[in-house]
């Protein structure tokens, strides 16, 4: 399918039926320098773990960043999945070779690398920022969590899939009344008790629209969760710290809205931050 044109507050940029098709255009230069021309300076990865204050629960995340100029992409992957060489395979590459790398997550980094270097999240660009203030942890993910929550429009006591658990985003759901059904590999128990499904696109059919981590870019999920959303008409929003530059490629194509989140992340430290957001402007205003 043809790439369509989507105009956001000035700007004029290409949106993608699939993830294929994105990055077909991409290798061939059809969006901006070619890409082997561009090499990546600077290759890290970034690993915490997290209980928030009075949080039973807690988690771990595992980050590979890759900076190119002034941009950073990024693509998250469960703890450990990531072989040591890999950060040394990036640097220096050029992004043209790091688009056929054999590991998905190198792929979908550098593809945000490239995509942060050619529009970054500028009004020009179609994003509006939502400040995250200074905080504790809790504080600063609560905030995250409304600003992505706030992209869906749903009546009290919809049903939404959440994909890739974050307790602030099902602690947002429930105080507006909406049920969840949340998913993510690991299983297990959510803060409150639920049960976590391990398969979303088993789960999606029972859901009035999919709230989805842009992690799925990097395990092969996110595609499946695309097509469904585009061909039941169920609203699809992304909350992105990896593929932040990638996803909003494919508003109009199944993804409704983003909530794009560059590295730095708002759990590195306890100052302000900035969230982006594309798509429908929420209920309540801009």
């Amino acid at each position: 399918m043809t790439a369509a044109t989507r105009t956001a507050a000035s700007a004029t940029y290409a949106t993608y039926a699939s993830y294929e098709e994105l990055v077909a255009h991409a290798r061939a230069g059809g969006l901006g320098p070619d890409p082997a021309s561009e090499r990546i300076s600077v290759a890290f990865t970034t690993r915490q773990a997290v209980r928030h204050a009075g949080r039973g629960t807690g988690y771990r995340n595992e980050v590979l960043s890759l900076r190119l100029a002034g941009a950073v992409g990024s693509c998250a992957v469960e703890p450990g999945a990531l072989p040591d060489g890999a950060v040394e395979d990036c640097v220096g590459a050029d992004v043209a070779r790091l688009l056929e790398h054999p590991l998905l997550p190198v792929r979908v980094a550098a593809l945000d690398a490239y995509l942060m270097h050619l529009t970054p999240h500028t009004p020009e660009n179609g994003a509006r920022p939502v400040p995250l203030p200074a905080g504790t942890s809790l504080e600063k993910s609560r905030r995250r969590a409304n600003a992505v929550v706030e992209l869906l429009d749903l009546p009290p006591g919809a049903t939404v899939l959440v994909v890739g658990v974050v307790n602030s985003l099902l602690e947002g759901l429930r105080s507006r009344g909406l049920r969840y059904v949340p998913c993510d590999l690991k299983g297990g128990l959510t803060e409150w008790g639920d049960a976590v499904v391990t398969d979303a696109l088993a789960a999606a059919g029972r859901c009035d629209a999919l709230l989805v981590s842009g992690m799925t870019l990097g395990n092969g999920a996110f595609e499946p969760l695309r097509q469904h959303a585009s061909s039941y008409g169920v609203q699809l929003v992304m909350f992105a710290q990896t593929g932040s530059a990638v996803l909003p490629r494919f508003l109009g194509h199944g993804v409704s809205a983003v909530c794009a989140e560059p590295y730095p992340f708002f759990w590195l430290d306890g100052g302000p931050g900035t969230v982006h957001r594309y798509g429908p402007y929420p209920r309540g205003g801009r």
